[in-house]
């Protein structure tokens, strides 16, 4: 299993590094209001919102499968199961 180190790095705009084995990637990624506001997500924890959206994509695809630079709106575009799934892990 993969560690995934969430920071901080904006309003809603985080820097992760995902750490599998010998290998790391590091990525960018925004949490758009649209997002919060249609899934009633915790603003307080957006963390843990995308600790949890890169747990849901490390489960589908290997982490250097994942974009380096997204919005987390856009993984529904890839995964439709995705919103009602983040829903569930919050």
């Amino acid at each position: 299993m993969a560690d995934i180190t969430v920071t901080s790095v904006g309003s809603r705009e985080f820097a992760v590094q995902v750490y599998d084995g010998d290998r790391e990637t590091s990525h960018h990624v925004t949490v758009p209001e649209s997002l919060i506001d249609e899934l009633q997500l915790p603003e307080d924890d957006l963390e843990r919102v995308v600790r949890e959206s890169f747990d849901f994509l490390l489960e589908r695809e290997p982490a250097s499968s994942i974009m380096h630079e997204f919005s987390l709106d856009v993984i529904s575009g890839y995964f439709p199961e995705y919103k009602e799934e983040l829903a569930k892990r919050l």
